[in-house]
């Protein structure tokens, strides 16, 4: 019976952790000792070093010149009713509105022209995961991926047929189209409707499949809130088409934020008249408008910006790097007083004994 017993103990798995030096805890440690001589040139010093950063940003976006025009309400051309209710009661027929504006100041060097939008989650899981890319690297399928679901499929001709791109975030492509003139040269400005996509998109992210764009989508259709085959976005521009399309690359990179805009286009500086910007002066925007957003309380905005050093006009970050520097400052000065005024001397703390009273 004994031996059995002793068996029956071997062979119990001891929860004694591993004989190691990091699983017994045996490992060398470093604990920093919080004086007023370590934390005291910290704050100082983050202080110091924040604030002027905090304004070289402020300055820097500051520099960026922008004018905003909300759209979501336009009046029809010739009539007394808005786009937005114009398109809801004929089923997305298109509206033309136009807008006349005025620049206070010249907006000099590079302009781009931007669309914002605000109450649009384009952060939501299922909308963000709803794309195929393997169809966006030309590899056609004529089963599309699960997660374009219910945007996979589409009737055309009275026949279901896969849709390219599928997805809703190809589906809600945003399709508005935004002119803007300037009545002083009584010219349209000249835009650009390439290099607003990032680079590693287009190179990488998005291809279109070899041969004739109209032959290789020939078995597929569009997706359902689109006038246009994606083989048609550009007709003018072979390297602009298809996939390849920037507004449709620049539209599938969804925002973080549920107010966010994204760019249209770049001015033209080559031609004559806007080599060196905007001028200041009367302008007139003029809207073809397609995309319904009043539905869930969204707005539509038309931005005009330039840039600077560090990109376009963003105060946050400069704000934050003041307010941190500020707050460290103010701590330093405040724990410098108290540690002046209430610490002990050398002298006293090598006395202290025992018997010392607290104080």
């Amino acid at each position: 019976m004994a031996t059995s017993s002793e068996t029956s103990d071997q062979n119990v798995k001891s929860r004694r952790p591993a004989e190691s030096a990091f699983k017994q805890q045996r490992l060398p440690a470093w604990q920093p000792i919080l004086t007023a001589g370590t934390v005291l040139p910290t704050f100082f010093v983050i202080g110091i070093a924040f604030i002027p950063v905090g304004i070289g940003l402020l300055y820097f976006s500051d520099e960026v010149k922008e004018h905003v025009i909300d759209y979501t309400n336009c009046l029809k051309d010739g009539e007394n009713i808005t786009c937005a209710d114009y398109i809801k009661r004929t089923s997305m027929d298109q509206c033309i509105c136009r807008l006349s504006f005025n620049l206070t100041e010249d907006f000099k060097n590079d302009v781009y022209f931007y669309y914002g939008l605000s109450n649009y989650y384009q952060n939501h899981r299922r909308y963000v995961k709803s794309r195929d890319d393997s169809q966006l690297l030309g590899r056609l399928s004529l089963t599309p991926s699960s997660d374009c679901e219910p945007f996979a499929y589409a009737i055309e001709d009275g026949k279901s047929k896969p849709v390219a791109p599928c997805g809703a975030i190809a589906n809600s492509l945003f399709n508005d189209t935004l002119t803007v003139r300037s009545q002083e040269v009584s010219k349209d400005v000249p835009v650009l409707r390439t290099g607003i996509a990032w680079a590693s998109d287009k190179e990488i992210k998005f291809r279109n499949p070899e041969g004739d764009l109209r032959v290789a989508f020939a078995n597929f259709t569009k997706p359902v809130n689109w006038r246009l085959n994606v083989w048609e976005l550009d007709l003018n521009d072979t390297e602009n088409n298809g996939f390849q399309n920037e507004d449709l690359i620049v539209w599938m990179r969804t925002a973080a934020l549920p107010t966010f805009r994204k760019l249209y286009r770049r001015v033209d500086h080559t031609k004559e008249g806007f080599m060196n910007g905007l001028l200041k002066g009367p302008y007139v925007l003029t809207v073809e408008y397609n995309y319904p957003v009043t539905d869930f309380d969204g707005t539509k905005s038309f931005i005009i910006s330039t840039t600077s050093l560090l990109g376009g006009k963003n105060p946050f970050l400069g704000v934050a790097y003041v307010v941190v520097g500020t707050l460290c400052l103010l701590l330093g000065i405040v724990l410098l007083v108290i540690h002046v005024k209430c610490s002990k001397s050398t002298t006293e703390m090598i006395n202290v004994n025992p018997r010392t009273p607290y104080s």
